[in-house]
Parts: structure tokens; C-alpha cells; sequence
């Protein structure tokens, strides 16, 4: 395989990037400079030598702990527990969560072997030992997603007073009735409130 065709299937095993855009990749650094293809090259080392899981609540992060952690003005009794450390700059986005989280490194799939000891669910279970009053599951919606909050409701059902959330699902702004499949028009109308 030539050095080109490698480059190729490398790009193309990122997800999202199809065989199209890891060839446009791929000839996009060949026809630049060798400086910027040797840039990425460093960034792509300096991550893989410098961000770690944060020990408090397994974001990724190149401080210890994470600065999400360590942010005295953020609410230490509320904890958003989210699959993956990509999914809190979805959260951040919306302005709207001002506590603390807490990344479980994926969701339950026994097809693929993955059980609770393989998350970050023990060391949840210890953060919750000490002064977290509201537990915000925010899985995704997907059978894995649901098969994982109900796992950690259960498991967290023990600590009394605890109060169990679950981000609420159902129509996106600017979206279509007509476009939107059965389920999330059911869990519109489960999810409606008062106006």
C-alpha cells in the first residue's frame, strides 16, 4: 500500500469522513506547505501525550482536574452525567447548566461487551456519596442511551434524598411534525407542559 493510500485509510476510519473527503484531506496536505501538515502532525502528538480523563469526572482534559472540575462557581450538588467528553460542549452550547459532570466513556452494550465495569459508573457511585443533591442523566436516545439511564437509576436508587433527572426529549426547534418519526412525537407529548 502506498504512503498515499495509507493516509487515506487513515482519515477515512475517523468517523463522519467518508473515502471522498479523506482523499480531499489527504492531496489538501500534499499540495500545502510541509509546515502545516507537520503542525497537525504535532497537535495530533502533543494530544495524545498531554489530555487525559480527569480523575474527578472523566472529561478529557489536559489539566488536572478538568476545568470544569475545578470551577469553584460551578454547583458541586448537581451533576450532569453524559457518554461521552464531546457531549458537554453540546451542554455548554445552550448556556443553561451551571453544575458539575461526569462522563461514563460510552453507554451499555452487551452486543459489544460492554457492561458497567466497563464505564466510569463506580466512580459516580462515590461522587454521589458526598453532597450531590440532583443526579441529570443526559444519555443519548438511542435503545444503548435508554438501557444506560435506566442502569443508573437503579443503581443510584439507594441514596436517599437524591434527586434522579432525565433531559427531556421530543421536537427540535424549527423542525417539521411531517419530518418527525413516531417515537419523537410520543415523547413530545409525554414531555408536554403547562403554558
Amino acid at each position: 500500500m502506498s504512503a498515499i493510500e495509507s493516509l487515506i485509510g487513515e482519515f477515512g476510519r475517523l468517523p463522519g469522513i467518508g473515502r471522498k473527503t479523506a482523499q480531499r484531506l489527504t492531496y489538501h496536505l500534499l499540495k500545502g506547505r510541509p509546515e502545516d501538515a507537520r503542525r497537525l502532525a504535532e497537535a495530533i502528538d502533543r494530544v495524545l501525550a498531554e489530555v487525559k480523563p480527569c480523575a474527578e469526572c472523566g472529561n478529557l482534559s489536559s489539566e488536572a482536574p478538568c476545568e470544569y472540575c475545578r470551577n469553584s462557581r460551578r454547583d458541586p450538588a448537581q451533576v450532569c452525567v453524559v457518554e461521552e467528553a464531546s457531549d458537554i460542549a453540546a451542554i455548554e452550547a445552550s448556556g443553561r447548566f451551571r453544575g458539575r459532570y461526569h462522563v461514563l466513556g460510552g453507554h451499555l452494550s452487551p452486543l459489544d461487551g460492554v457492561g458497567p465495569d466497563e464505564l466510569n459508573i463506580a466512580r459516580l457511585l462515590e461522587r454521589l456519596e458526598v453532597g450531590v443533591s440532583e443526579l441529570i442523566i443526559a444519555t443519548n436516545p438511542s435503545v444503548e442511551g435508554e438501557a444506560t439511564a435506566a442502569y443508573l437509576h437503579r443503581a443510584v436508587s439507594r441514596f436517599p434524598g437524591l434527586r434522579v433527572t432525565r433531559l427531556a426529549r421530543g421536537l427540535p426547534v424549527g423542525g417539521d411534525l411531517e419530518y418527525a418519526d413516531g417515537v419523537t412525537i410520543a415523547e413530545a407529548f409525554s414531555g408536554r407542559r403547562e403554558m
